[in-house]
């Protein structure tokens, strides 16, 4: 088991900026793809980025140029750089464990809100 605990979400006006952490604990197998997906209401959910043990990145066109994922292998924790938020960006953004098997693992989400 997997367990996961996002932080990080807020407030924030249209342009600013907002980073998330995401802390993964439990059985942490070598390799592993870590990310970020976002769910706004009434919409379905979505990838956002994702980032493998090697270091490989995948974005959303949607986020390419304003967010950057990235991880600490040694404190099993991603992180999501986003900036230029719009208001578009805002959603729930849950943190993602994909494991070599494929079996994936969630947390709970945490709140992101861009509004002026």
């Amino acid at each position: 088991q997997v367990q996961l605990v996002e932080s990080g979400g807020d407030l924030v006006q249209p342009g600013g900026s907002l980073r998330l952490s995401c802390a993964a604990s439990g059985i942490i197998f070598n390799s592993n793809v870590m990310g970020w997906h976002r769910q706004a209401p009434g919409k379905q959910r979505e990838l956002v980025a994702s980032i493998t043990t090697g270091g490989r990145t995948n974005y959303a066109d949607s986020v390419k140029g304003r967010f950057t994922i990235s991880r600490d292998s040694a404190k099993n924790t991603v992180y999501l750089q986003m900036n230029s938020l719009k208001p578009e960006d805002t959603a729930l953004y849950y943190c993602n464990y994909k494991t070599f098997t494929g079996v994936d693992y969630w947390g709970k989400g945490t709140l992101v809100t861009v509004s002026s």
